[in-house]
C-alpha cells in the first residue's frame, strides 16, 4: 500500500511531468487550447501509460535488453491504435479535437521514459500505479492549463460562460503564444508556493523536487539514477605499475 501511494503522489507531486520535468512539452502546448482538451489529452494519455507499463512489466524478463526500445513503442503504439479507435467510436468531438497528437502519443516521451525507467525493472502492481500516478498528474497539468488558457482567451472553462458581459477576451491565451505564458505562470505559482513554505518551515519535499541525486537516502524504488547506480559496476581506481611504486617509496 505505501509503494501504491509512493507512486501516485511521485507521479502528481513529486515528479510532475509538466510542472516539474517539463516532458510532453508538444501536446501540452498544442491541444490546451480548452479544459476539455486539455482533459481528454491527460486521460488518454494514462491509459495508455497504465497499460504500457503493466504489459511492459509482464515482458520484462522476456524482452531482450538490445530491443528492449523498439519493444516497448509496439506496445505502446497496440495501445495507442486501440484507444484511437474508440476515441474515434464514442467520442468523435474529442478525437477531431485533438487529432495527429493522439498516435503522437506512441512516441510521447513520459511514456517511453516510464517504461524504460520503471516499467521494466518493477513488478506489475507498482508500475501499473506508477503509469496511474504519472497520467494524473499530466492530466491534472493539461486542465490547468488548458481551463486558464481558456478562461483567459474565452471568458468560459469546460464551455461554461462564467465572466462577465465586460470582459474583453484576450485572443492570445487561445493562440499558439499563450501556451507559452500559461505555463510559465502556473510554474512560477508553483515555484513561489514552495520558497513561501519552506521559508515557513513546511515539509515541501514532495511538491516540484524531481531527482536531487541523492541515491544514498532516496526512498524511490523507481528512481532511473537509483537504478543505474545499484547495477552499475564499481570503478575500481588502476593499479600503480612497479615503476610507479618504486618512485612513490623514494618520494616518501
Amino acid at each position: 500500500m505505501n509503494s501504491v501511494k509512493e507512486r501516485l503522489v511521485n507521479g502528481i507531486l513529486k515528479e510532475n511531468p509538466t510542472f516539474v520535468l517539463m516532458l510532453g512539452m508538444c501536446p501540452t502546448l498544442a491541444v490546451t487550447t480548452s479544459a476539455v482538451n486539455g482533459l481528454g489529452m491527460g486521460l488518454t494519455t494514462m491509459v495508455v501509460l497504465a497499460l504500457s507499463n503493466v504489459f511492459i512489466s509482464l515482458l520484462r524478463n522476456i524482452i531482450p535488453d538490445k530491443v528492449r526500445i523498439p519493444a516497448f513503442i509496439v506496445i505502446i503504439a497496440s495501445f495507442v491504435t486501440v484507444v484511437e479507435l474508440l476515441l474515434q467510436g464514442f467520442i468523435p468531438f474529442l478525437y477531431e479535437a485533438l487529432g495527429i497528437y493522439i498516435p503522437l502519443i506512441v512516441v510521447n516521451c513520459i511514456i517511453l521514459g516510464r517504461a524504460e525507467a520503471y516499467a521494466y525493472k518493477n513488478p506489475v502492481i507498482p508500475s501499473l500505479f506508477d503509469g496511474i500516478g504519472m497520467g494524473l498528474g499530466f492530466s491534472a497539468a493539461l486542465t490547468c492549463i488548458g481551463a486558464v488558457r481558456e478562461l483567459l482567451g474565452a471568458g468560459e472553462i469546460f464551455g461554461i460562460h462564467v465572466m462577465p458581459d465586460s470582459f474583453v477576451p484576450v485572443s492570445i491565451f487561445i493562440m499558439a503564444p499563450g501556451a507559452f505564458f500559461v505555463l510559465a505562470l502556473l510554474t512560477a505559482v508553483q515555484n513561489k508556493i514552495k520558497i513561501n513554505g519552506e521559508k515557513k518551515g513546511k515539509d515541501m519535499s514532495k511538491i516540484q523536487s524531481g531527482c536531487g541525486l541523492d541515491c544514498a537516502g532516496c526512498d524511490d524504488s523507481g528512481c532511473a539514477h537509483r537504478l543505474y547506480d545499484e547495477k552499475k559496476p564499481s570503478v575500481k581506481a588502476p593499479e600503480q605499475t612497479d615503476t610507479a611504486k618504486k618512485e612513490d617509496e623514494n618520494n616518501g
